[in-house]
């Protein structure tokens, strides 16, 4: 049928996205923490660094504080719950100063985690729609 026709191509092309996101959000965030950190930290300069050393935020801070440069870089005139609250924060950041080298490696980790997950979502329902053939 045509629908198995489009799962057959649809799911190795879904899996193959997700394994590349997956990948993107590995690479973007090791080269971020390894050699990018600091100096996304003195560009960005985010609020929560003002009170507590980076060293000593929790995990899901750290996340958190990352995020929230994502979401400035490329939602600053989003007002809505996590984007406003990121753009409040950090209203001191015009997005089109900050260089491409402190972007990209915030892009690629969140941007490579959020497509990932909407690609793992379409793995999900193609493998869902395979198994039950109406």
């Amino acid at each position: 049928s045509m629908l198995s026709d489009f799962v057959r191509y649809a799911l190795p092309l879904a899996g193959t996205l997700m394994i590349a996101c997956a990948l993107t959000s590995l690479v973007s965030g090791a080269y971020l923490l390894l050699f990018n950190l600091r100096r996304s930290h003195q560009v960005l300069r985010h609020p929560y660094l003002d009170q507590y050393p980076w060293e000593k935020l929790t995990l899901p801070l750290k996340a958190g504080v990352l995020l929230d440069y994502f979401l400035r870089l490329n939602f600053p005139k989003r007002q809505g719950s996590l984007f406003g609250n990121a753009n409040r924060l950090l209203q001191h950041v015009q997005p089109d100063d900050v260089p491409m080298g402190i972007k990209w490696p915030l892009m690629g980790l969140w941007g490579g985690c959020f497509l990932g997950m909407i690609c793992m979502l379409a793995v999900w329902v193609l493998i869902a729609l395979h198994s039950n053939p109406t």
